[in-house]
């Protein structure tokens, strides 16, 4: 398969704040955004193909809806209908695909994230979906410590992806750092009856100074060989491994985001989707305390809005200030669209009851600039949103004026 005359970048599972930024400036019409679900493994990835051939379908039935030629369409579509034949593509997924068509451009990403499935035709790319996965503190990462090997893992709510190419400083197994000269002294390790729970060490060195600095030289050199990679991002880091470890890795630690709770327990004994799961036990009383304290800032500053001007449930004043760098928090439902233009000389913006040519997903729109901008964003249920009858709702970072309608 060619795909050598197309501006095409393969991202395999990890996506960056600088590539949103990349595809947030592509503004030409049209563009095409296609979010599906993918298995990973067994004979349901057969369904992976079928619903991109279907997503793709969709977004034919919306550039001609958007007044395209069937040329423009086919030629549109070219490099990425070459993916539905490609079995290996299929056979190698994670649990979300997320593509981006242009003329003369295609990208693709695999993500540990199940997306509701959408094809989306507009003068920009469609990235709301990506932004609940991305937002600030809705991904973490899990590092699992054993005695015979590391590996660290990036999650966010729906999934749990492995980190591959660590930094060379990074040692590879906790078992070097438990070498001892007399045998008799040799740590060992024993996990009960391996469903996963804690792990019981044997040995007279366990508890000696000795052993203690061993472990812990060996943590210092993982925490340390980590910094280039935590650097980029700031994201809570959920410890994995027996309560002992743990706990000396705790004490090496330099990482500003490191939970003080983990999962305790030997991880060479459980799935990487049950450790998913236990780091979520861990982590969502965190995301859902965040969640409510955002929404009852809002409550509070709509109560206060006729003074301050610090809140608004108004699509026409949140999108110019989410552009300007003004929303500090974003509540969004979702799965809500709400179409229109924006007027950025102007201010100003016109809605639309279904899309147009050239119109844009206006929610989408505030997210994306109030994301780009440093803003926070908490993508929910409809039925939770703190106003019942609009799907969007800002807190701004400043007094914004009311926008006649």
């Amino acid at each position: 398969m060619d795909y050598d005359e197309f501006d095409l970048a393969i991202y395999m599972d990890l996506i960056s704040q600088v590539e949103i930024e990349d595809l947030a400036k592509i503004e030409q019409q049209p563009c095409v955004s296609i979010y599906i679900p993918t298995v990973m493994a067994g004979p349901e990835t057969r369904q992976n193909s079928i619903r991109y051939k279907n997503a793709i379908t969709e977004a034919e039935e919306h550039l001609e809806k958007r007044g395209s030629s069937d040329t423009q369409v086919q030629e549109i579509l070219k490099p990425a209908r070459l993916l539905i034949e490609d079995y290996d593509f299929w056979q190698n997924q994670s649990e979300g695909l997320a593509v981006f068509i242009a003329a003369d451009f295609l990208r693709y990403y695999r993500l540990p994230h199940c997306f509701t499935q959408s094809s989306v035709v507009s003068s920009r790319f469609q990235l709301k979906p990506l932004l609940p996965w991305f937002a600030r503190d809705r991904k973490f990462y899990l590092l699992a410590l054993s005695q015979n090997e590391l590996k660290l893992f990036l999650c966010d709510r729906y999934g749990i992806q492995e980190v591959e190419d660590l930094p060379d400083e990074v040692p590879q197994s906790l078992a070097e750092a438990l070498r001892y000269d007399d045998p008799q002294k040799q740590l060992q390790h024993h996990s009960g009856d391996g469903s996963g729970s804690a792990a019981v060490y044997h040995g007279q060195g366990v508890g000696t100074t000795d052993n203690k600095e061993k472990i812990k030289e060996y943590c210092q050199k993982i925490d340390s060989g980590l910094q280039s990679l935590f650097n980029k991002e700031s994201f809570p880091l959920v410890l994995a491994g027996v309560e002992y470890v743990v706990s000396i890795y705790q004490q090496a630690n330099s990482y500003a985001h490191l939970l003080s709770e983990g999962v305790i327990g030997n991880p060479e004994n459980i799935q990487h989707q049950e450790l998913h799961q236990q780091a979520l036990q861990v982590i969502e009383p965190r995301w859902q305390a965040e969640e409510q304290q955002a929404i009852a800032t809002y409550q509070e500053s709509i109560q206060l809005a006729d003074t301050t001007e610090k809140a608004s449930s108004q699509l026409e004043r949140i999108v110019p200030a989410a552009y300007n760098g003004q929303v500090d928090t974003l509540l969004i439902a979702e799965d809500w669209e709400a179409w229109g233009k924006f007027d950025p000389q102007a201010n100003k913006v016109e809605r639309q009851t279904s899309p147009q040519t050239q119109d844009i997903d206006l929610i989408d729109f505030a997210a994306v600039h109030t994301f780009l901008k440093g803003g926070y964003i908490y993508s929910m249920p409809m039925e939770k949103m703190p106003t019942t009858d609009k799907p969007i709702a800002a807190i701004f970072r400043y007094p914004v004026a009311a926008v006649t309608v």
